[in-house]
């Protein structure tokens, strides 16, 4: 595991778009965010290309990646947005840079996929949060989705309970190891390719956005299918905004979903995070250990970030 540095005033936040187009309006009025906080912001060359419902070329959006993790100069990487493409270009990053540089990487949604190559190829811990034009530029986003940055400056311990939001336990335990994972389509995509998400030992944290319920109830089977339920030694269950079925036809519930998965498990699931799709969203860490326990209902996670920058 490999921790990057914490940010400090001054320091610059690199901006790139490997997904789809951001909102250019909602990016810009994202940016004072970073500057009220002592920080600037460098955009990437290619933020602002379209190509059909990609943010540029496969090439441009890759390049842009590659030279924030070079550049000396950038101190964290934050994503515009999501949408759809960065599964495109997982098995042409050179992991080696990440590597060789590692600096804080957060977003979430598409992201997830970048998330989990570049976790199992460099060991880099990562952040799963609120992004520039899907988030903050946004008229309603929340002044607790705003504190979730502070994490960024000074490792600290995050303990989630229901002061953040209520929790429903849909199976009894506790459990402890690196939080993986993020969007459930997402995770769904990577199984059966060269960056296939590896749930041995971990805590499985899930979310996702406008699924009806027979959606997440195959990528659920597709999961337990492919041996990662059982893998987990947990499940989280975060945000799934507007999982509701469609009005023509019969459906299981959401929460009839979940326990027909996760009841069976013998192992910790707590629902209800607010992390995800949502307002407030509240930003993790994924990689490092975590606790997750049903008893107390509390998910203790550890920092994600050491010391500051030089």
């Amino acid at each position: 595991m490999i921790l990057p540095k914490a940010i400090q005033p001054g320091d610059t936040i690199g901006v790139i778009a490997p997904a789809s187009p951001p909102n250019l309006s909602n990016l810009k009025k994202a940016i004072p965010f970073f500057e009220n906080l002592g920080l600037k912001v460098k955009v990437g060359k290619y933020v602002e290309k379209v190509h059909g419902y990609l943010a540029g070329t496969d090439e441009q959006r890759l390049e842009d990646l590659h030279n924030m993790f070079l550049d000396q100069e950038v101190d964290a990487i934050i994503c515009a947005g999501g949408g759809y493409g960065t599964g495109r270009i997982a098995a042409s990053i050179n992991y080696d840079i990440i590597k060789t540089n590692p600096k804080i990487f957060w977003g979430y949604s598409d992201i997830t996929y970048l998330h989990t190559a570049i976790r199992q190829q460099t060991g880099l811990v990562t952040f799963h949060g609120p992004m520039l034009a899907s988030d903050i530029g946004k008229d309603d986003f929340h002044p607790h989705s705003k504190e979730s940055f502070n994490q960024l400056s000074e490792p600290e311990e995050i303990i989630y309970d229901e002061s953040y939001s209520k929790l429903t336990t849909i199976c009894e335990g506790e459990a402890e190891g690196p939080i993986v994972g993020g969007n459930l389509s997402l995770i769904v995509n990577s199984i059966g390719g060269d960056y296939e998400i590896d749930t041995r030992g971990k805590l499985l944290f899930i979310e996702d956005v406008d699924e009806p319920p027979y959606r997440i109830d195959s990528f659920l089977s597709q999961l337990k299918h492919a041996g990662k339920l059982d893998d987990a030694v947990g499940v989280i269950v975060g945000d799934f905004n507007n999982a509701k079925p469609k009005k023509d036809r019969p459906s299981l519930t959401f929460e009839e979903v979940l326990d027909d998965y996760f009841k069976p498990l013998n192992k910790p699931v707590l629902s209800g995070f607010n992390i995800g799709h949502c307002q407030p969203h509240y930003a993790i860490p994924l990689g490092t250990q975590a606790k997750l326990c049903t008893h107390t209902k509390t998910l203790t996670i550890e920092p994600g970030v050491i010391g500051g920058s030089s």
